[in-house]
């Protein structure tokens, strides 16, 4: 019925300098329910959130809001309309308290000149209470985790009034548990009558949690589906205009000797860490969110200082202090941070593609262009990077076209070792696979491969050994053979009773 319909695009388009972002799209949300947008990186739905929420303002279409026109021109407007984001980069100021992040710009006042904090503490604190969060509204947001800053931002919304709430990829950086609890906020959300336009490539959650769900395309509408009607696969077809049968392929390939050793690894996050990765292997590294996997790659890599340990490659010690050490030693690592640490957003496609590979890319002072420009062009084509250019500037990408850059610059790096931290984070399922191609290539080329996973299946579908870590140290070592869901989960929580048990067995 039309009065169910809470929102209404028709036939949006946008174009930016050399590209048709959004070709006639088409979006139709009902009141109190959880509509899941679905495509593949640069299908359109960030831009078309980004329409809805007044960053972007169309070339063409209309917008209706509970049946009535409205032309969204700014963000403030949208605001007042009812309509909040939560980007995947959460858009909070680390080094204000929780309180003043919520009603940011809504200071409620005693008068005039003062500001009442008491009765800002007081608002924040039952807004938290209502979705059965246990934080304190004073505390500073930067000490916060990841999965309570998101409920900051939820409450954000709330405390907006908004009727209609976005959320980019909010499952992405979160544990299980945090993400079982997100979907419980949310439902919680659609009982209070807020619409949720919910985007996320894990398929398996839109399953679990949404009711309606429009597929986009290459910038186009290609089909809208009850939830309860369908099926992953479905999904998948749709999404990428073909059947996905293997979602974790493995090749054939040839495991040699001990390649990577790192012996009694210690940084201020983690504590005595021991592995050694063979030529041709992929090993895995497991473990809940905080538990030091990153950490590790970190102090490896000379991001973060290495208090104790040694690392080698076959037989020569390696003296690493700096990021510049690692890649000269031949260690490549794959950030799971693409806007701070993996790219320089203001640098083109082309530049970011070469920076690791500056030497083999230089003769004397003068870079090869031209094998500069051939690379970049190569590898945007190997990864399917959507860019009208190896010209474009970065910054201007989707957030899996980011990270697929970022793949790109170690792609061509020439690294013995190759450390990938969420290798497929924001990415679609399409780009998965490709990702995945790509990392078994390397694998079977002869190079150690590293790759740090909150996606227990997909360290289950392409490593052969899964290193598990729980706080900061660690707790258990798999052969793939005898890994499962569950002896990783028992190691990740690091019960010592239940990990002398399972290496009993083991």
């Amino acid at each position: 019925m039309i009065d169910n319909i809470a929102l209404k695009m028709t036939g949006i388009t946008k174009r930016f300098t050399g590209v048709l972002a959004l070709d006639e799209v088409d979006l139709t949300v009902q009141k109190a329910e959880i509509h899941a947008l679905l495509g593949e990186n640069g299908a359109g739905k960030s831009t078309l959130m980004k329409i809805l929420s007044g960053a972007y303002t169309r070339d063409a279409g209309s917008i209706e809001l509970y049946g009535e026109p409205v032309d969204i021109q700014n963000p403030k407007q949208s605001e007042n309309l009812g309509i909040s984001i939560i980007y995947q980069e959460l858009n909070l100021i680390p080094h204000l308290s929780v309180a003043e992040n919520i009603y940011l710009g809504r200071h409620k006042m005693k008068n005039k000149f003062q500001i009442d904090w008491k009765q800002i503490h007081e608002s924040a604190s039952q807004l938290l209470k209502e979705l059965d969060v246990e934080i304190d509204p004073q505390i500073k947001v930067g000490s916060l985790g990841i999965a309570h800053r998101q409920m900051v931002e939820v409450a954000k919304a709330i405390s907006l009034n908004a009727k209609i709430i976005i959320m980019d990829e909010p499952t992405a950086p979160l544990t299980e548990k945090e993400t079982e609890n997100l979907f419980r906020i949310v439902r919680k959300l659609k009982a209070k009558g807020v619409t949720v336009i919910y985007i996320s490539h894990r398929l398996e959650e839109i399953m679990n949690l949404c009711d309606n769900a429009t597929i986009l395309r290459d910038g186009r509408t290609i089909n809208s589906v009850a939830v309860k009607d369908t099926s992953v696969d479905e999904l998948i077809k749709y999404m990428v205009g073909r059947e996905l049968k293997d979602k974790y392929p493995r090749v054939s390939k040839t495991i040699g000797d001990d390649f990577f050793t790192v012996t009694g690894l210690s940084s201020e996050k983690v504590h005595d860490i021991s592995f050694s990765v063979k030529s041709g292997e992929i090993l895995g590294f497991g473990g809940l969110v905080g538990s030091g996997r990153t950490e590790t790659a970190r102090a490896i890599f000379g991001l973060d200082k290495k208090l104790a340990g040694t690392i080698k490659i076959k037989d020569k010690v390696l003296t690493i202090n700096t990021p510049k050490d690692a890649i000269l030693a031949g260690i490549g690592f794959v950030t799971e941070d693409r806007k701070d640490e993996g790219l320089v957003l203001s640098m083109n496609i082309r530049e970011n593609v070469s920076l690791a590979s500056l030497k083999q890319l230089s003769q004397g002072i003068q870079l090869k262009l031209k094998q500069e420009r051939n690379i970049a062009t190569d590898y945007v084509g190997k990864l399917n990077i959507k860019t009208p250019s190896i010209e474009q500037i970065s910054k201007n990408l989707s957030g899996g076209n980011q990270q697929k850059v970022v793949l790109a610059k170690w792609l061509i790096s020439e690294s013995d070792v190759l450390i990938f931290d969420e290798p497929t984070r924001g990415i679609d399922v399409g780009a998965k696979i490709e990702v995945y191609n790509i990392i078994n290539s390397l694998a079977k080329s002869g190079r150690a491969i590293i790759v740090i996973s909150s996606e227990i299946p997909e360290l289950l579908g392409i490593c052969d050994r899964i290193l598990v870590m729980a706080r900061g140290r660690k707790s258990g070592e798999l052969l793939i053979e005898e890994a499962t869901q569950e002896k990783i989960m028992v190691f990740a929580t690091g019960s010592e009773k239940h990990v002398r048990g399972y290496k009993d067995e083991i």
